[in-house]
């Protein structure tokens, strides 16, 4: 069995190697940018493309979303289905939260519906950080309709992990 001791010249050898693989650009750890991580997300998220949402921007802890009620969405009311505004706002949270570049999950949601949604609506939603720290962060996302009229407000916080989206 081989064994590995450091000294000062292959210690210095070892974090030559280590930060020239972190600076190198074609290196698999290149952060990835908030549309590609976004991208990404949405190739896998079958919910969200049969939603139908629309990716308006994204940025760090930010994200503004859109999509449009169709008729499967309603319930036996006649009206949106509080799950849509719910899954649209949920979507718009992941998206935010993600953007960093850091892999993140919610541990915690809420949603107030305010008024009711209804075929045609276009719904919007928009994220705004309160709060992030290493391993938390609380956003609230403002569902509003075609009239800027809030629909709903949904509250999340997530949970960010160490490790990082890559292409």
């Amino acid at each position: 069995m081989e064994c590995w001791c450091f000294n000062s010249k292959n210690l210095h050898i070892y974090f030559s190697i280590i930060n020239s693989l972190k600076n190198n650009p074609n290196s698999k750890r290149t952060p990835m940018t908030p549309t590609a991580i976004v991208n990404k997300m949405m190739q896998h998220d079958h919910f969200s493309q049969w939603l139908g949402i629309q990716v308006i921007e994204i940025k760090e802890g930010a994200c503004t979303l859109q999509l449009t009620v169709k008729e499967t969405m309603l319930n036996g009311f006649g009206i949106a289905h509080g799950g849509i505004s719910y899954s649209l706002a949920d979507s718009a949270l992941a998206f935010a939260a993600n953007a960093y570049g850091q892999q993140a999950l919610s541990i915690e949601t809420s949603i107030s519906h305010t008024a009711k949604c209804v075929v045609n609506d276009v719904l919007t939603a928009q994220v705004t950080e309160i709060s992030k720290t290493r391993k938390l962060a609380i956003y609230t996302i403002a569902i509003t309709n075609q009239n800027n009229a809030l629909v709903a407000a949904f509250k999340g916080t997530v949970l960010i992990s160490e490790k990082v989206w890559e292409e």
